[in-house]
């Protein structure tokens, strides 16, 4: 999957620390740049002469025509300060084509309901999902539980109280305030685990909902998954989207199994193949042999690196990504992939 040159058209202050970017997309992409509410989208630049790629949810629904990402500022983060202090209209970014599974189908004739837990900038494929299940599902309902520091702080505020406008009875939304008082101790402190649970006996109607979604940094993520589950709430039900990989983890030693290997690899229709030292993972391995894969955050979270194994064994040192099934369907996570057979086959082409 490559990288296609797009032009910014629009910047967007959210809030204090976070901007949309909107990109122009031509109509010779527009079919490669369609894309699925909840999906996101991998950029690359150079800053300081340093490659650097990031990536990011998509924040527009598809029937907006508005190819938009949301990136806030982080402490230290290269790209999203960069994004934030110095990109600018008509600048060039290096953008790959859509990806992610963070969404269900869509069907006008559902009558589904959706509950939707997210935190901070997680909120930004969480609103991508809203508008589109809203919209193009008159009969479904969706809760937002959503988790910020302050009023000021909320991204996509505006917008967010016009959907609950439109959409009255259909759609309701309860923010939560960890530095802000609020009228309502349900509605103080942080997303968490405690406050989840207490939101589920007051609102028991919730656990009702036929697809749970969450979105932000690991908190919240096992907060929301571990209350789902104690609940009974199967597997297949809940959708996650992490946005980092888990602190304090510990890396995985070296498979006993691990073997030097040699991989075959398909992408973008042509096959090559790479030597895989013992214990390397299959990325690193085709990237020491000059091969461009596509790859962005190199710690088993944000899923570009998806590839079809086709033949041979290997481990996975990490997965925050792929889902149960996708594992049992084959698919493997290529950054965190080490042979354990002297021959392997992937392909990134299969979806």
């Amino acid at each position: 999957m490559q990288f296609y040159p797009l032009t910014v058209k629009d910047i967007r202050r959210e809030t204090r620390d976070c901007v949309s970017v909107a990109f122009d997309v031509p109509e010779t992409l527009a079919d490669i740049f369609s894309f699925t509410q909840g999906q996101y989208l991998t950029l690359k630049t150079h800053i300081n002469g340093q490659e650097v790629r990031r990536s990011y949810s998509i924040c527009t629904a598809p029937d907006e025509k508005d190819l938009r990402v949301a990136i806030k500022e982080v402490e230290n983060g290269l790209f999203s300060t960069f994004a934030n202090r110095n990109l600018k209209t008509l600048d060039v970014i290096e953008v790959m084509p859509p990806n992610g599974h963070f969404f269900t189908e869509i069907h006008p004739q559902n009558q589904q309901s959706y509950v939707f837990f997210a935190a901070g900038s997680g909120i930004t494929p969480v609103i991508s999902n809203i508008k589109t299940i809203l919209k193009n599902e008159p009969e479904s309902y969706v809760t937002l539980l959503y988790g910020n520091q302050k009023v000021s702080t909320i991204i996509f505020k505006e917008e967010i109280e016009a959907l609950k406008n439109i959409y009255l009875g259909r759609f309701q939304i309860f923010n939560i305030l960890s530095r802000e008082h609020t009228e309502s101790d349900l509605l103080n402190g942080r997303l968490n685990e405690d406050k989840i649970r207490k939101f589920v006996r007051f609102v028991p109607s919730l656990l009702h909902a036929d697809h749970f979604f969450a979105c932000g940094p690991e908190d919240i993520i096992f907060a929301s998954k571990n209350v789902l589950t104690e609940h009974g709430i199967p597997e297949e039900k809940i959708h996650f989207e992490l946005f980092n990989a888990p602190k304090n983890v510990t890396k995985k030693a070296m498979p006993e199994a691990a073997v030097e290997s040699m991989a075959t690899i398909r992408l973008d229709g042509l096959t090559l193949q790479v030597p895989v030292e013992k214990g390397q993972n299959i990325l690193d391995a085709a990237q020491q042999f000059g091969s461009d894969m596509p790859y962005a955050c190199k710690g088993g979270v944000c899923c570009t690196c998806r590839a079809k194994l086709i033949e041979g064994e290997v481990e996975m040192e990490a997965n925050y990504a792929l889902t149960k099934k996708e594992v049992e369907d084959g698919f493997i996570l290529t950054c965190q992939a080490v042979p354990k057979t002297k021959m392997v086959k992937i392909d990134f082409d299969i979806k």
